[in-house]
């Protein structure tokens, strides 16, 4: 369970960060370009994907002896 929190945290971060991106116009070459709603929705998506990782992360150290 800790392991897919972790993948899906990173997977979610990274797509947020990638959203964002092309949102604002940084990362040009897409339909999501310069478009406002991705320039929001990325760094929404990036939060909960960190907290998910960050939540993984602490419940695979708990598990630990």
């Amino acid at each position: 369970m800790n392991w897919l929190l972790i993948v899906l945290g990173g997977l979610l971060t990274l797509s947020g960060l990638i959203w964002t991106l092309q949102g604002v116009g940084i990362l040009p070459g897409s339909a999501m370009s310069g478009v406002t709603l991705w320039a929001i929705v990325g760094p929404i998506v990036a939060v909960v994907g960190i907290a998910l990782l960050a939540w993984g992360i602490a419940r695979r150290r708990r598990a630990r002896p």
